[in-house]
């Protein structure tokens, strides 16, 4: 017998009301009953994966990450309804098992697998055409990097590739339920462990590959989904993939687009400035050079920057790209902007930051 604590905290609840409902998710609120009396908590379910909840049904939730107060986590997660579990659906193609040997795994149909309609394009593409990967490390960054692509080339056929260093379920941003509704994006594409996007691909590197030929995109940008994990060392961050999406996008022949994480408030010392984070994955994780974009700030933080970004120019290229008009394009996007709970006036180095990258890989396409 196993006497291993429990990794898992379950509760019993009964749903009492329904919230927000964007693609793929609703959220709700649960009764639950505690030690000295019932108290309610806010949930959010995936009906894809689990059916769809009223109020009234018997739910079983997971509490661990709401239980600790752990940021994005904010919520206790539907794992089933046991009452009234949800129909089979159609049997169809489709073999990639996604979250894999957990009890909510779901059966994708990938773009590149045997079953898929592009199977022949995948299997016979190598390259990117010289295609503009902007990689970046947080997700909120994503609708700052648009507005910069934007910025310069509105028509621009943009994909985004969501990795699996943050959430699994590309149904839990609402960033990108908005800025796919908005037309900001061709599409989407899970890679690795993730599920949930417009198309499922194994690795980045075949979710590069659709972008380019089956998405038919100009630009991508590779960035994990909400919710990063970060531990207060130099590795444990899962950001840090942002230097394997360079590494993937150079040896696909693309043309990599490196977006610093910058802040000029972040209470902790290690994140201001370019955040060590960045230092880290360009620096050491990423082998093959990168267009590093510098924003042109201004002041004694601006030079701060600039000397922070000097060490990464021995492997890569710095760029200094101009700020005119980006603030006015950050205003325009048609989600709300928020980085580690802070506005686009509370810190706006970090958004010009990822605006800048934006408009510099739009700049490549032209040339």
């Amino acid at each position: 017998m196993d006497d291993s604590p429990a990794l898992v905290r379950w509760r019993s609840g009964t749903v009492t009301g329904l919230g927000r409902r964007w693609p793929g998710a609703l959220e709700l609120t649960v009764r639950v009953q505690g030690p000295d009396a019932a108290h309610d908590l806010p949930a959010l379910a995936y009906p894809r994966l689990v059916g769809d909840p009223v109020v009234g049904d018997r739910v079983l939730v997971t509490v661990d990450a709401l239980a600790q107060d752990l940021g994005t986590g904010g919520y206790a997660m539907v794992a089933a309804l046991p009452d009234r579990l949800p129909p089979d659906g159609p049997a169809g193609p489709g073999h990639l098992v996604k979250a894999r040997y957990t009890p909510l795994q779901p059966v994708v149909l990938g773009v590149d697998e045997q079953e898929s309609a592009h199977h022949g394009v995948l299997r016979a593409a190598d390259g990117l055409d010289a295609m503009p990967v902007v990689a970046a490390d947080l997700h909120s960054s994503l609708p700052a990097v648009l507005a910069g692509v934007r910025s310069l080339t509105p028509q621009a056929r943009v994909a985004y590739l969501m990795s699996d260093g943050g959430a699994l379920a590309a149904w839990f941003s609402r960033t990108l339920a908005g800025l796919r509704a908005a037309d900001w994006l061709v599409g989407s594409i899970s890679v690795g462990q993730a599920f949930g996007g417009d198309l499922e691909a194994v690795t980045v590197h075949s979710g590069l590959l659709a972008a380019r030929h089956v998405l038919r995109a100009d630009l991508a940008v590779v960035i994990q989904g909400p919710g990063n994990l970060g531990t207060d060392t130099p590795w444990g961050f899962s950001g840090v993939a942002c230097g394997d999406a360079v590494n993937a996008t150079a040896i696909l022949g693309g043309r990599a687009v490196a977006a610093l994480r910058i802040s000029q408030v972040d209470p902790r010392e290690r994140h201001r400035g370019i955040s060590h984070h960045s230092l880290t994955a360009y620096g050491r994780v990423a082998l093959a050079p990168a267009d590093v974009v510098v924003p042109a700030l201004p002041g004694d933080f601006g030079d701060v920057v600039r000397e922070q970004a000097r060490t990464l120019g021995a492997r890569h290229r710095l760029v200094h790209v101009p700020l005119d008009g980006l603030d006015a394009a950050l205003r325009s996007t048609p989600v709300p902007l928020s980085s580690m709970g802070r506005r686009l006036d509370d810190d706006p180095a970090a958004f010009l930051a990822a605006a800048a990258a934006g408009r510099h890989a739009a700049s490549l396409l032209a040339s």
